[in-house]
């Protein structure tokens, strides 16, 4: 997670080098202060209205925002003379969802000439199919050319740039650079997510995933992109695209602060409220398709500003409740919280259009999506590790922390089948603290215990990790050693078990140390583990090497008994002892 953080962050230093490396031919540059404007409320005004002095031009003498409503406003810009070695483009840049934008030139025979972009005109029929409304300037004599404006409900701030062919095929290749970066760097943390969310087996994952998604499928409607590569053919798309993907960004963005943060272990009501929350969103969604005007715009960004003031309040609510990651992800919704007021003050007409408003949640985002994978697989990681001692609680000896039998005989089993498969035996060793009742009879029980838990550290110490210790009875042990067993490296664990027994007891009296009897088999062996139809059996092998021990212990004070492959079950003992 580290370094895919790292990624994103050399990917935007590179980006931002990038941006500053095309050096400005004489004439490029924002025009916007140098034009003239007039706001036609009635939005049906023609260019020949304009000219024949229905328009009272006003000098455009700051980066304004207009609320025009059903009307449309008129720029007039004086072009002078340009470099005719280049091709000469009027760009509105951070203006990809203008509902419709024209200029009008006029030719040499005194004829104007209208280019037609903006939402409500498909991409493909642009005068020049770009992220946002482009048109021609001819590098001629200095003339005036007309921009109309025209959008509603959102209020207009337009920034209108002079750009040459080789500064906008910079510009192009650089946003295709930037998006197209983000694009595939939030593709490989949503499929890193889905991976997490089938590993670890929690939904917060699946949340998470449906977030990243519509925030990518926001960021193509809202820079442009889509409508130039995915639904360039459809007007419709291309209009409600931005408010359509945000919506349901901002829900699921809500509904995953909500699995996150588990809102429903804390508040039954704060739970519902964010559900609700959600479902607003997605609902809101399907009303502005339906009735798009002031008032859905409106509850639009007030909702967008609600969400911030939500997922903000959550998560720090339920930090103060005692979940340690709500605050962890409270600093990963940070990048774009900071970011989001930058669009919000342009879709409220107090910010121009920009490149800032344009980018800024991109960028925000860009930093954000993996800094949140990153903070829920740590998470996740915790919790698994957590869930993993619960279930350890289960399958291990509450005394000594040893694995109990029946872990011990799925792994005798699997160790069966293997060496049956492949012909390589492991060795099976059952180890009996004989003197365990004179321990406790001279100390009391609990010496008693305390000699089970060192004979069970220093079974452990012996053997590989690979390898198991199990408690199978109140004095007794198995130890299980996997792979290849030569028949000296068995003989030689059964001795040095009974060494470690030997050595000095911190915790006993220095004349009572851990007297040690062993009995060890190789498997398989058809004499040892076999039964009549001749398939491996654990419980068979385990009830031999109890019946062997129990008899050593009766009969005789030997302390090692090694069952030989040729050794039947004849109730004596053929032995190598020690």
């Amino acid at each position: 997670m580290k370094s895919l953080l790292l990624r994103a962050f050399a990917l935007l230093f590179l980006l931002a080098a990038a941006a500053g490396a095309h050096a400005a031919v004489a004439g490029e540059g924002d025009i916007t202060l140098q034009g003239q404007y007039w706001v036609d409320p009635t939005g049906q005004a023609g260019i020949a209205d304009v000219l024949h002095g229905a328009a009272s031009l006003q000098p455009m003498d700051r980066h304004r925002a207009f609320q025009l409503g059903a009307g449309a406003l008129w720029m007039r810009f004086e072009v002078p003379a340009l470099d005719a070695a280049h091709r000469w483009y009027l760009l509105l840049p951070g203006s990809p969802f203008i509902d419709n934008a024209s200029l009008f030139t006029q030719s040499a025979a005194g004829a104007w000439r209208e280019q037609r972009a903006g939402d409500h005109i498909p991409v493909a029929r642009w005068a020049h199919p770009h992220f946002s409304p482009l048109f021609t300037v001819q590098p001629s004599e200095p003339s005036a050319v007309w921009l109309r404006i025209a959008n509603q409900p959102a209020p207009s701030s337009p920034f209108v740039e002079l750009i040459t062919d080789d500064g906008l095929q910079f510009r192009r290749q650089w946003t295709y650079l930037l998006v197209g970066g983000y694009l595939g760097f939030g593709l490989l943390v949503f499929v890193v997510g889905a991976m997490h969310g089938r590993l670890y087996g929690d939904r917060v994952f699946h949340a998470y995933c449906c977030y990243v998604a519509f925030m990518l499928l926001f960021q193509l409607a809202f820079t442009g992109l889509g409508g130039v590569l995915l639904w360039r053919d459809s007007a419709a798309i291309n209009d409600a695209a931005p408010a359509l993907f945000m919506l349901p960004m901002v829900a699921a963005g809500i509904w995953f602060v909500r699995e996150a943060t588990a809102l429903q272990r804390h508040n039954r009501r704060v739970d519902r409220f964010a559900q609700l929350f959600s479902v607003a969103g997605v609902a809101l969604a399907l009303a502005y398709l339906v009735a798009r005007g002031p008032v859905a715009y409106a509850l639009l960004n007030l909702y967008g500003l609600c969400s911030v003031a939500v997922s903000i309040g959550l998560c720090f609510w339920s930090w103060r409740k005692g979940e340690r990651y709500s605050g962890w992800l409270l600093l990963g919704f940070l990048p774009v919280h900071l970011a989001y007021p930058f669009p919000a003050l342009r879709a409220a007409g107090v910010l121009p259009d920009s490149w800032v408003t344009q980018y800024a949640v991109l960028i925000g985002s860009a930093i954000e999506i993996p800094l949140l994978l990153w903070i829920l697989h740590s998470r996740a990681k915790d919790f698994s590790e957590s869930r993993v001692r619960t279930r350890a609680l289960d399958s291990t000896d509450p005394l000594t922390g040893l694995a109990i039998a029946p872990v011990l005989r799925l792994r005798l089993q699997d160790a069966l089948r293997r060496a049956r498969r492949t012909g390589q035996r492991c060795s099976v060793l059952m180890v009996e603290l004989s003197n365990h009742g004179d321990i406790v009879a001279r100390e009391g029980r609990e010496a008693g215990d305390r000699a089970l838990v060192v004979a069970a550290s220093r079974l452990s110490a012996v053997v590989r990790d690979v390898d198991t210790v199990c408690r199978t009875a109140d004095t007794r042990f198995t130890v299980l050693t996997e792979g290849s067993q030569s028949e000296d490296r068995r003989r030689l664990l059964a001795q040095h078990i009974v060494a470690r027994g030997l050595e000095e007891v911190p915790q006993l009296p220095r004349d009572l140390s851990l007297r040690f009897r062993v009995v060890t088999a190789s498997a398989p062996d058809g004499a040892i583990q076999l039964g009549e139809d001749a398939v491996a059996d654990e419980h068979q092998l385990m009830r031999r090497l109890d019946r062997t021990l129990d008899l050593m212990l009766e009969r005789s004070n030997r302390v090692v008994h090694h069952m030989e492959p040729h050794a039947r079950d004849t109730g004596h003992m053929p032995v190598t002892m020690v």
